[in-house]
């Protein structure tokens, strides 16, 4: 049912649709632009700290470039992210669109941000999903199916007065997210000082221990547990039960009574650990016999070295350890034992985990607040972009 005074149009009808120019070996005239790409637009933002060149003629140029609140959509993606909308604000400038994209630009029946907001409820709701043309590994948007989409629309003020209330939601989601960012940048920083002593917490001096690896380190092969619950090994995530992984696992078809058992206070090489860190489990269960399972043989806080794992120092320690093994390979215990690692005393170990424990809190408290201002726009948007809650407009 259409709310009293919106328009039931396609999207053809409150603006053009456009897809941009294909990139092409033998497209060689005109003057060498800027363009934009599927890499570059994002979910109500662009990314210009990556953007290509190609040359464009006049009359291509003329028929591409972009003005300041053209809204473009992702033609081709994964399912779940065909047609992820961003509006171009003037940067880079003279730039111009490649045909991995569709541009929407409105006319006098539409708020260039009100649409913005209602394409980016059709990409949440699954509506771009439902009209596009899937292939196995990529959804298509589709120009005309994209104009041709119909959909409500509000009359233009009330368009306008709805895009700038989302838009104060947008704000508040910018700056969590930048505050996100700030949080993450200071505590590489701190984990760069701080674990390699660089900088000492109060109370703590004298130098600190170098130990081999294999000296604080042993490999243990534990098997024949087959009752024990299956664990993933993640890079995001750490060491997890398979069951509380979001995505899909393959599960081993026969028996697992070769697989390692884990328990808590491991930790274990990943099999891409030549990408850098080592995974620790709060969990006990089995791992793939490709796994190398360590525990230590000294006194040590499990939190400090869960944090080292995951330091620049740490990662540079073991890009050197990977010169000569193929891309791909597993770290092997013998390359990891060789390595040189600090050993602080314990007391220290655990102040210093403490004070990153802190940091990593902050965080996860911002991505609480992100994740909840999200929520609450998307609940907001379903509101007011499909009329179920209407604004009051000043005549």
């Amino acid at each position: 049912m259409v709310p009293e005074g919106w328009l039931k149009e396609s999207v053809l009808f409150f603006g053009d649709v456009c897809a941009g120019r294909q990139r092409s070996p033998s497209f060689t005239n005109g003057d060498v632009r800027s363009y934009l790409r599927v890499a570059n637009v994002f979910d109500g933002y662009i990314d210009t700290s990556d953007v290509n060149k190609m040359p464009f003629t006049e009359k291509e140029f003329s028929k591409y470039k972009l003005e300041n609140g053209d809204v473009l959509l992702n033609e081709g993606q994964s399912t779940e992210l065909v047609g992820r909308p961003a509006m171009y604000a003037g940067e880079p400038q003279d730039c111009c669109f490649q045909n991995t994209l569709i541009r929407f630009r409105a006319n006098a029946r539409a708020d260039n941000n009100y649409a913005l907001q209602r394409f980016q409820l059709c990409l949440y709701d699954g509506t771009f999903q439902v009209i596009s043309k899937k292939t196995t590994s990529i959804a298509h948007l589709g120009v005309s199916r994209f104009a041709n989409l119909t959909l409500a629309w509000p009359p233009i003020g009330e368009q306008t007065k709805i895009a700038q209330i989302l838009s104060t939601w947008d704000r508040a989601i910018a700056t969590t997210e930048k505050l996100i960012e700030n949080s993450k940048t200071q505590k590489k920083a701190l984990m760069q000082q701080l674990l390699t002593g660089k900088k000492r917490l109060p109370v703590f001096n004298g130098e600190w221990q170098h130990l081999k690896a294999g000296e604080i380190f042993k490999t243990v092969s534990i098997k024949n547990k087959p009752e024990e619950q299956l664990l993933s090994v993640t890079q995001d995530q750490g060491v997890l039960p398979r069951s509380l992984l979001e995505r899909k696992v393959v599960m081993p078809a026969g028996s697992t009574s070769g697989y390692k058992l884990v328990v808590p206070g491991n930790f274990i090489i990943s099999l891409r650990s030549f990408q850098g860190g080592l995974e620790y489990s709060e969990y006990q269960g089995l791992v793939s016999p490709a796994y190398t399972v360590l525990e230590p043989v000294v006194d040590i806080s499990d939190r400090y070295y869960k944090q080292y794992y995951k330091s620049y120092e740490f990662i540079g320690r073991l890009a050197v350890a990977v010169i000569g093994i193929r891309d791909g390979k597993q770290i092997s215990y013998n390359d990891f034992a060789f390595l040189k690692l600090p050993y602080p005393p314990l007391e220290e170990q655990e102040a210093i985990a403490s004070v990153l424990d802190t940091a990593d809190a902050q965080i996860d408290n911002l991505g609480d607040q992100l994740k909840n201002l999200k929520d609450q726009k998307k609940a907001l948007m379903q509101q007011l972009l499909t009329g179920k809650r209407r604004v009051k407009v000043n005549q």
